[in-house]
């Protein structure tokens, strides 16, 4: 079927986990479309974003993105598809819920680029823990409950210290490490305030983080374009920490070993665009474990586009409308294919930006929930140069 019209759920507001490397990867998903000759229908509330400048979508709808609003754009407008991947946590949390309530099915849209059957294994976290052992894909011991007395069981099982997730959430919202029973009480309440779900997980700090940005076509071709080192380990958000490209301290068995990992939970959870794979990595030995996936464009999707010139959020729109690598050009080059690994003969840092004056009563100390508003990023022949 020739697609004509598609609905892009965009950036939407501007909050602390969730700002302009949304309004990037939207942005490059509606060049993507044009160039297509698709006729390009964005929701976003938000006027003060590239995306919803002139020329960059056909029509607008500065509208809230709630499942209320985009269902009465899908009836009025009739698309054939829709992109949920390019507007964050927001936009995929709001796709769920339309497809839950068959909204997609009644009208006739297709989800486009990974399968959101697949989309919500990804986010629940009870499921994508399941679906990792399944493979043989070491994931840290814990347990997904929907109320503090469930949290408090499984803290009996699993042992303290713990960290506490939340699931359907960005920029850990809500989450925190426990010592004992006091603190899970308290942290389990205050996550539970921001999703019904949340992961009562053994506490892994001090340990490597480390990430993979990897891109599959319909055809299961499968490439990682970056992999990046927190200087921070386990215990500091991602978007608090320094994050370092390409990683610094693995030593080639490692990071062939995790490469290799990734490329399969990419193919293992159907991925038709591009997702993100944390790891935990210990420090003195071989082990790892898997933190998560994310199943979309996302803060480290636009950095690791930026370090390495490698246009993910553009490639991944193109990729949904079920083009494969190999038919799909070297946006630097224009000659070669996109189905290559780029090589960096060069250092990129990422250093986050706070502006903690703006909020009273907030402690500066950072941790596992984030609190950066921005971040600045450099290049350098040398990690020196770079994070000078």
């Amino acid at each position: 079927m020739k697609l004509e019209k598609v609905l892009v759920i965009g950036s939407g507001a501007l909050k602390i986990g969730e700002a302009g490397e949304f309004d990037y990867s939207g942005t490059q998903a509606l060049k993507a479309l044009k160039e297509e000759n698709i006729f390009t229908i964005l929701v976003n509330p938000n006027i003060a974003t590239v995306q919803t400048s002139e020329k960059i979508a056909d029509k607008i709808y500065s509208l809230p993105i709630t499942p209320f609003f985009v269902e009465k754009i899908i009836e009025k407008e009739k698309p054939q598809g829709i992109l949920l991947s390019f507007g964050g946590q927001t936009a995929l949390n709001c796709g769920i819920e339309l497809y839950n309530n068959g909204v997609f099915k009644k009208n006739n849209v297709k989800v486009l680029g990974t399968p959101i059957s697949y989309i919500i294994k990804s986010e629940d976290r009870d499921i994508f823990r399941q679906m990792l052992i399944n493979i043989g894909i070491n994931i840290a011991k814990s347990i997904a409950v929907n109320s503090v007395d469930e949290a408090i069981n499984a803290s009996n099982e699993i042992g303290f210290p713990l960290i506490i997730r939340s699931a359907y959430a960005l920029g850990g919202l809500g989450s925190g490490f426990a010592k004992n029973v006091d603190e899970l009480k308290k942290i389990s309440s205050v996550a539970l305030s921001y999703s019904s779900q949340i992961l009562i997980e053994e506490s892994l700090k001090g340990w490597k983080e480390i990430e993979y940005e990897v891109v599959r076509d319909i055809y299961d071709n499968c490439i990682t374009v970056c992999n990046m080192e927190n200087i921070d380990p386990i215990g500091i958000h991602t978007g608090d920490s320094i994050v370092v490209a390409p990683s610094q301290t693995l030593n080639n068995i490692e990071y062939n070993r995790l490469r290799s990992i990734s490329i399969k939970i990419a193919r293992y959870f159907n991925i038709i665009g591009e997702c993100n794979v944390q790891f935990a990595l210990s420090n003195n030995s071989y082990q790892y474990n898997v933190i998560e996936i994310n199943a979309r464009l996302s803060r480290s999707s636009a950095l690791a586009s930026k370090a390495t010139g490698y246009p993910l959020a553009f490639i991944a729109a193109k990729l949904a409308l079920g083009y494969g690598l190999h038919e799909l050009k070297n946006t630097v080059t224009k000659l070669t294919s996109a189905f290559f690994e780029p090589a960096l003969d060069y250092i990129v840092c990422k250093i986050p930006r706070w502006d903690l004056k703006k909020f009273d009563g907030v402690s500066t100390k950072i941790g596992s929930s984030m609190k950066s508003v921005g971040e600045l990023m450099s290049i350098g022949g040398s990690f020196e140069e770079a994070i000078q």
